[in-house]
């Protein structure tokens, strides 16, 4: 089955929110890393599959870097979109902000790119549908995702 109607990038994204708990956190009492990764790869996970209508899995993630620390107590919002369709693979951004509930002060703390491959019954990859970008920052994202996938492909050829 090859690709199927081309979709908006509207049709697959995806808000999720997490309130930061006391398992969440370090000593510190500040979000873990590796819990905010969590979080993002599912909210990445869950735009690729509405756009696919597949399951899809995790290829690679690009660079994380942490401009604020998320509190114990403060909300996580996070906002997945597909940039970009490459045939098989996707490019999903996240946008990572937290929400200090007491005052509704929002603060961006991260932002995360990362690819998913579509995979059929088998395992296999399989064309997923392209994607149609409408609005200008769903277009400048569309030709920023073919940049970083260009700069991942170099990579890859150096290693």
């Amino acid at each position: 089955m090859g690709r199927s109607r081309i979709k908006t990038v509207k049709e697959s994204q995806v808000q999720m929110v997490q309130m930061v708990l006391p398992t969440d956190t370090n000593r510190l009492g500040n979000l873990l890393g590796g819990r905010l990764m969590q979080w993002i790869d599912i909210a990445a996970a869950i735009a690729s599959s509405r756009h696919t209508n597949r399951v899809c899995v995790t290829a690679s993630v690009d660079e994380l870097n942490f401009h604020h620390p998320v509190l114990q107590g403060e909300v996580v919002i996070l906002e997945a979109s597909v940039n970009r369709v490459f045939n098989t693979s996707l490019e999903v951004g996240v946008r990572v902000a937290k929400e200090d509930l007491l005052t509704g002060k929002r603060t961006y703390t991260n932002t995360a790119y990362l690819t998913f491959v579509s995979i059929d019954e088998e395992g296999k990859p399989v064309a997923a549908a392209p994607i149609r970008p409408e609005s200008k920052e769903e277009k400048r994202r569309f030709a920023d995702a073919a940049r970083r996938r260009d700069l991942r492909l170099l990579h890859r050829k150096h290693r």
